[in-house]
């Protein structure tokens, strides 16, 4: 295990403690709307987004169309486009089978994190240091949505495990506010999906984004 690898994982722990409950409310959600543990952990491999695996849960529990289901989810993962985006000049140079695999282990976490190491301009492995935040977070994740569908409607309500789910964002996003554009941008992106949450299909979500880098773009261009 290499040093970048290492600091990855090593800088992955502490959300690591957010993304547990996360997992395990995403597993007890699978339990409550009759999926196995098999089918439950399945999902988790092959989807691996938490927000768009609660929404997909939560329709499969009211029985809503399959078309429905997956267009939820895919609607809320929209914004792995920007994420892909704006990492992708750092994983240029390699092949594309390697890109195809690194694309796999891209959330919020992973990219939040990786950017923001990249843009120290230290000598970091960028492939390395993004192995091992994602690699490691994916691990938490399918362990905890295991745990989660075993325990099922066991864990107490009074524990507020759901709570812990916006505190992993806002344990990414704090840090990561350096500066008037990047502010400017959570705060307008962070209002308006609040305000657009009633969107159907979890579309505020997508407004939120685009109108935070609108907003980003723009404070940029005016404190020139």
């Amino acid at each position: 295990m290499n040093r970048d690898l290492r600091a990855g994982i090593y800088d992955a722990l502490p959300l690591h403690l957010g993304v547990v409950p996360f997992a395990l409310v995403t597993g007890i959600a699978a339990a409550e709307a009759g999926l196995t543990s098999v089918q439950a952990v399945g999902m988790s491999v092959l989807v691996f987004a938490g927000a768009s695996q609660l929404a997909a849960l939560e329709l499969l529990g009211e029985t809503a169309p399959i078309v429905v289901v997956v267009g939820t989810a895919v609607v809320i993962n929209l914004r792995m486009l920007m994420y892909s985006a704006s990492i992708a000049p750092y994983f240029a140079d390699y092949r594309q089978r390697t890109r195809a695999f690194l694309a796999y282990f891209l959330t919020d976490q992973a990219y939040a994190m990786a950017i923001a190491e990249y843009g120290d301009e230290g000598d970091r492995d960028e492939r390395s240091y993004y192995l091992g935040v994602g690699v490691s977070i994916w691990a938490v994740w399918i362990v905890g949505t295991f745990v989660g569908v075993v325990v099922g409607a066991g864990v107490p309500e009074s524990w507020g495990l759901s709570f812990a789910v916006p505190l992993v964002f806002l344990a990414i996003l704090v840090p990561a506010m350096k500066g008037r554009p990047r502010t400017v941008a959570a705060a307008v992106g962070g209002t308006v999906a609040v305000v657009a949450a009633g969107l159907p299909f979890n579309l505020g979500l997508l407004a939120g984004a685009l109108s935070g880098i609108a907003a980003g773009v723009l404070s940029e261009e005016v404190s020139r």
